[in-house]
């Protein structure tokens, strides 16, 4: 049987595509048969499980920006943003534009998903070879700690890279609620996309002439209830390999802790919010003014917990490195040296989530 369900595994696969991660039992059916054990791969060591009784650091507030006044190119708002970016590398936004229905959808279809039985579910199971699909990411070896998450990841952008035998396309709504979030955060991130080439030294334009046709990817991720939330993690520390990141949070539990000034803060959600992160591309093309942030995400005891990531990349084939106007202008030293992305994203998925490890791949 095992035989049939790898061969099979690897039959509906990517090539060589971004990498591979070993398959790994989902958490909601471990759970099915024992709902108070936590297995040993599971349990972190103990000086990277989270302290869930408490945070010191309670009052910190991530920086809000009212993407209604970014919109009207407010100064304020601007360089809010830019601080944001500077001293956090995460902020929320709100007055996004996108409709609050189309975002209810979103996270109804995929708590559709998550509650279909397993049988069903399998039949979106990643392959062997490839990212796409349902179950986990960045399991590089046998003996490494799991995540404390069941997830799906999709392409979705350039619409050619999306590969329909990874989508429960037999789910009614699916599809229709992807397709359509996939596009309002499309509209979203391409203005970000054009503050950011602002405050980079560019015109609106800059970073889409330098990278080309941007790509997305959707990672929908499902968090169980644990009995004991103080020995896991639903997801490692880790920075995104992304230009940046939109997540969409469950409104009623916190679950995203990001690190600020070496400590770990709750990212408190703000209903119908978009929380945005720099990701390593950024960083790369800024020269390191702009720093992705390591980020991680805890469990708890009394309800499942969902969030859904939406990451902005370049192309595959693009080359990423520090912006001319982020060295010559400013004067400042090269800190990064050029990397083909695909490159910089095939070494990531080769490697476990392990906080900022990724970037000092490319560090002078």
């Amino acid at each position: 049987m095992e035989l049939k369900v790898e061969k099979a595994s690897v039959e509906k696969g990517e090539g060589l595509g971004w990498g591979k991660s070993l398959l790994v039992p989902s958490i909601q059916e471990i759970l099915k048969n024992d709902s108070q054990s936590v297995p040993e791969r599971y349990i972190q060591e103990p000086e990277d499980r989270p302290l869930i009784s408490q945070n010191l650091f309670d009052s910190l507030q991530i920086p809000v920006i009212d993407f209604s006044m970014l919109a009207q190119k407010d100064a304020n708002e601007i360089r809010k943003l830019d601080l944001a970016c500077k001293e956090w590398g995460f902020f929320q936004i709100i007055n996004h534009g996108v409709r609050e229905e189309i975002m209810v959808n979103m996270k109804a279809a995929m708590a559709a998903f998550f509650e279909l039985p397993v049988q069903e579910k399998s039949k979106s199971e990643k392959a062997a070879n490839g990212i796409q699909g349902y179950g986990q990411n960045f399991v590089v070896s046998e003996n490494q700690k799991l995540d404390w998450c069941d997830m799906m990841f999709l392409k979705t952008f350039p619409r050619e890279t999306r590969k329909f035998n990874f989508w429960p396309l037999t789910l009614p709504g699916f599809k229709e609620a992807v397709e359509e979030y996939s596009t309002e955060i499309r509209k979203v991130s391409n203005k970000i996309d054009a503050n950011l080439s602002v405050l980079m030294g560019m015109d609106e334009n800059g970073l889409k002439r330098k990278l080309g046709e941007f790509q997305q990817g959707i990672r929908m991720n499902y968090y169980p209830t644990c009995s004991r939330p103080d020995l896991v993690l639903g997801i490692s520390p880790h920075s995104d390999g992304s230009l940046f990141t939109l997540l969409l949070q469950d409104d009623e539990i916190n679950g995203l802790q990001i690190k600020h000034k070496e400590v770990w803060i709750d990212a408190k959600p703000i209903p119908n919010s978009l929380m945005v992160n720099i990701g390593d591309a950024i960083e790369i093309l800024s020269n390191g003014m702009y720093k992705s942030i390591e980020h991680r995400a805890i469990s708890n005891e009394k309800k499942p917990r969902m969030s859904i990531a939406t990451f902005v990349m370049p192309g595959d084939e693009v080359q990423i490195g520090p912006l001319d106007s982020m060295v010559n202008v400013k004067h400042l030293l090269r800190s990064y040296r050029n990397i083909k992305y695909i490159d910089y994203i095939r070494q990531k998925f080769a490697m476990k989530m392990q906080g900022k490890a990724h970037t000092a791949i490319v560090k002078l």
